[in-house]
C-alpha cells in the first residue's frame, strides 16, 4: 500500500475547513481523502500545533519506522576487525 503524502496546497485547505469549524469528514469528501487522514490533521491543529509544524512531525514520526540499528559488543568488533586483518572473508568469520 502506498502512502501519498499531504501536499502543502491540500494542508492549507484542511486548516481552512478547520477554522471554519466544518466537520472533518466533509473536509475529506471535499479534498478526495480518507477521512483519517483529515482527521489526523485536525486532531494535529487541536493539539496547538500550526499547519506549518505537520511536514516536520511528519518526517521525525517516520524516524521511530523501521528495523533498529545493531550494535555489536567492543569484544566482537574487535575479534572481526582481527580477522579481517588476516584476510578472512566475512563468510568464513560467521562461520
Amino acid at each position: 500500500m502506498t502512502y501519498k503524502y499531504l501536499t502543502t496546497r491540500e494542508l492549507t485547505f484542511i486548516y481552512n475547513f478547520w477554522k471554519q469549524d466544518i466537520k472533518a469528514y466533509q473536509a475529506a469528501k471535499a479534498l478526495k481523502r480518507s477521512s483519517e487522514t483529515v482527521y489526523r490533521v485536525y486532531r494535529f491543529l487541536d493539539a496547538g500545533n500550526s499547519i506549518s509544524q505537520f511536514p516536520g512531525n511528519h518526517q521525525i514520526n517516520k524516524t521511530h519506522c523501521g528495523r533498529k540499528l545493531i550494535e555489536l559488543p567492543e569484544d566482537e568488533t574487535k575479534y572481526i576487525e582481527q580477522k579481517l586483518s588476516l584476510g578472512w572473508t566475512p563468510d568464513t568469520i560467521i562461520g
